[in-house]
């Protein structure tokens, strides 16, 4: 018998993703010290946009609630583009420390990084970053041993990221797809998910938000209505006002939808996704108001979970802004003074003023996700 002991038996174990990387990083330092932290940043490849993820240091980030187009960071472009990984052993004479990523790292004083490139079947789905607050100290031995655990840690990324797709695959499917027997489609669910991680942003030094959580509820914003999937046509596609009883089927869908989604969890095995009940609130909660007076729990201010008072912002705000086949799309002054009436009242009033302080955040998303004929 062997009394040999896995260092990485963490990778194994039912934790959040975050604390098998602070494991991994552990392990790392015993044979290369001078890494002083990992960091994650995934890409979106709908806006280009590049956002930190997740990292290993017990220290605050310098590169916290941090996100970029990559046509705005040029080396990690090319990195991109070659499909090979960087090494910058000295900040201080690489040739790109004009851009703000590079800038924060240098401020918090690290000196050297290397970078790889996380694919998954030939897609980009992020950057692993390797920072050291020593120069000169990637030389081809300590590369060679980084390579190893940079695809480790990058498959660790892209099991998390396929559960959630996986999830979120399941859960529509399981419905014929949700949105396509709801007036509320596709464009919506990619605007109403971006104002989500809007307001979560702005909210993150209020809240101690950190970057996996914001990301998360990203993720899973889209699937706040799955529980529609249980509501029967006739009220579900009445183009009007529904009647007090068809009103109260139709609030049936939030405990539908937790329903759903523990049923599916159970199912596909996917119990093990970190922040899986962001989900579940979101889906269950985001009818909830903050007086008391939503439903189906009644919750009042903040025993009402943060991410589906979030999410009932953004998806009212896009719902205000949205055309529909009984109403006109509102302008976004009009819909800026809707929510202010609602802030606490119906609206978590923190939640509004997040949304509403980035003006031009929201004509972007707006810009880039234009309103189809469908909706």
């Amino acid at each position: 018998m062997s009394d040999h002991i896995d260092t990485l038996d963490d990778l194994n174990k039912h934790i959040p993703l975050k604390q098998k990387l602070t494991s991994a990083h552990q392990v790392i330092k015993k044979k290369l010290p001078f890494v002083a932290r990992i960091a994650i940043a995934i890409y979106d490849q709908d806006t280009r946009v590049l956002k930190t993820f997740i990292h290993s240091s017990d220290e605050t980030t310098p590169l916290e609630n941090y996100h970029a187009l990559i046509d705005d960071a040029p080396s990690l472009k090319g990195i991109l583009n070659q499909g090979r990984p960087r090494v910058i052993n000295n900040f201080l004479t690489f040739d790109h420390n004009d851009n703000e990523h590079n800038k924060r790292l240098g401020r918090a004083g690290y000196a050297a990084s290397y970078t790889m490139p996380i694919f998954n079947n030939g897609d980009f789905v992020g950057f692993v970053f390797f920072n050291s607050f020593q120069s000169g100290v990637f030389d081809e031995h300590a590369l060679s041993q980084l390579d190893v655990f940079g695809h480790l840690i990058s498959l660790l990324i892209i099991s998390e990221i396929s559960n959630i797709q996986t999830l979120a695959a399941a859960l529509k499917t399981s419905g014929k797809i949700t949105h396509l027997r709801d007036p509320e489609t596709g464009s919506h669910l990619d605007r109403m998910s971006r104002y989500s991680r809007l307001i979560a942003s702005a909210l993150a030094d209020k809240y101690q938000l950190e970057d996996d959580y914001i990301e998360h509820i990203f993720m899973f914003s889209p699937l706040h209505d799955i529980g529609k999937i249980g509501i029967p046509d006739d009220i579900l596609m009445k183009p009007a006002r529904l009647e007090p009883n068809e009103m109260e089927i139709m609030k049936s869908h939030t405990v539908k939808g937790r329903e759903i989604i523990d049923e599916i969890l159970h199912n596909f095995g996917l119990d093990a996704v970190d922040y899986v009940n962001i989900l579940r609130n979101i889906a269950e909660f985001h009818h909830e108001s903050v007086n008391g007076a939503g439903y189906p729990a009644g919750k009042i201010g903040d025993e009402i979970p943060l991410e589906a008072r979030i999410v009932a912002v953004a998806d009212i705000f896009d719902a205000l802004t949205s055309r529909r086949v009984y109403k006109h799309a509102w302008t976004n002054e009009a819909a800026f003074h809707a929510l202010h009436q609602l802030a606490g009242e119906k609206l978590d009033q923190d939640c509004v003023k997040a949304l509403l302080e980035n003006v031009e955040e929201i004509e972007k998303i707006q810009q880039q996700f234009k309103q189809d004929c469908y909706g």
